[in-house]
């Protein structure tokens, strides 16, 4: 399977939201650097549940209101200005609207958008806590 770009998009925040829990596991921090941790893992999440919401958004769409589909990645960074390619990418294609495996009735962005309000959760909590 090749992923589109909002599946891209979706893996990249699920990479920061590892990388920020892996961090500060190891760095064990006292209660304000764990504020500092979950705070920056809440916006990593917010922002990965943002991007998935919009890909099943797309992928529930009727077929006659489903968007064109768009070039491809390297073709997107090797001809528009950068930022212009990061628009293309972050609103989705086409591409995005096919549903190519599901389980228990979710589709790959279904399961990331659970995953990202788990860790929406988890984070929130951390945040919020009493010391």
């Amino acid at each position: 399977m090749h992923p589109c770009p909002l599946c891209i998009t979706q893996r990249i925040f699920v990479v920061a939201a590892g990388i920020i829990a892996i961090l500060a596991a190891i760095h064990n921090p006292g209660i304000t650097g764990l504020r500092v941790y979950a705070a920056l893992g809440l916006l990593a999440a917010g922002s990965g549940a943002g991007f998935s919401g919009r890909h099943v958004w797309l992928q529930n769409l009727p077929e006659d209101q489903v968007p064109s589909c768009g070039p491809g990645l390297s073709y997107m960074f090797e001809n528009f200005p950068i930022m212009e390619a990061f628009e293309l990418l972050l609103l989705g294609d086409g591409n995005c609207s096919e549903v190519v495996w599901s389980f228990l009735g979710l589709s790959i962005p279904g399961w990331l958008l659970v995953s990202f309000i788990g860790l929406i959760i988890i984070n929130g909590w951390q945040l919020f806590r009493k010391a």
